[in-house]
């Protein structure tokens, strides 16, 4: 009885030590990655038609090298603030916005920009300030809040006449046609459609840049660790080379 004892506790003690790099090896929890359902980065759209993320590329990097299981999910902007609010989804890359301070961690370093410009045609003055816009005919695309500028454009004490186009490439055509004094667009989708179809005289001015950064859900385990590691990888990337469409 003793040798068959000791020979059941030998076994179980080699169990264990095979047993404990198994654990130590387990994946961390699967983590969703939130993000717009409408691109502020391009016009191009991915392989299900819908807008192109560049920062799935760079999410995809940042992931692969901390060893951390994760996908990619769109939604409307309302959904996706409320998806991480009850951390149903667990990480984005979005500016930093009130409705996240509770619910998430942000990143001291942002990840990149985009801006906002405003574009016009021949004779139209520059616009210096959101204020320059008062009184005048702005078409923008709908969909997007222009990180909260929406509400000045239709707060109707600035008097000024929003027309909302569907599309981007619609937005410049109304402007080309005269239908609105300015056009709001971020910078990269603008590029594009005007790399497209150039507009004689058109010019643009600098309104406002938006810098992205990581968002970690604190209810993600052990959060503030992951989201130091999740920077410090951050740090080694060329985060400009990962959103370029050749980087795919």
């Amino acid at each position: 009885m003793v040798g068959i004892s000791r020979h059941c506790v030998s076994a179980l003690f080699a169990g264990l030590l095979l047993a404990a790099p198994l654990r130590a090896a387990a994946l961390p929890p699967e983590i969703e990655y939130a993000y717009p359902d409408q691109s502020v980065w391009t016009t191009r759209v991915n392989e299900r038609g819908t807008p192109d993320n560049p920062l799935l590329r760079v999410a995809a990097a940042l992931f692969a090298k901390a060893g951390i299981p994760w996908h990619g999910k769109d939604y409307p902007a309302t959904r996706m603030f409320n998806q991480l609010r009850d951390g149903t989804a667990q990480f984005s890359m979005l500016v930093k916005a009130p409705a996240l301070q509770e619910c998430c961690l942000l990143s001291a370093t942002p990840v990149t920009g985009s801006e906002i410009r405003v574009y016009r045609t021949a004779g139209q003055p520059p616009v210096r300030s959101l204020s320059d816009l008062a009184g005048r005919r702005v078409v923008t695309i709908r969909g997007y809040s222009y990180g909260g500028m929406l509400g000045f454009l239709n707060d109707p004490a600035n008097r000024i006449t929003n027309h909302a186009a569907v599309k981007h490439d619609d937005a410049f055509a109304m402007l080309e046609a005269g239908r609105g004094d300015y056009l709001l667009d971020y910078a990269g989708p603008a590029a594009e459609v005007l790399a497209a179809r150039p507009i004689a005289g058109v010019e643009s001015d600098l309104l406002s840049r938006q810098d992205v950064f990581l968002v970690l859900s604190r209810s993600y385990p052990d959060a503030p660790a992951v989201l130091a590691k999740l920077e410090a990888i951050l740090a080694t990337l060329d985060v400009e080379a990962l959103m370029k469409p050749s980087a795919r």
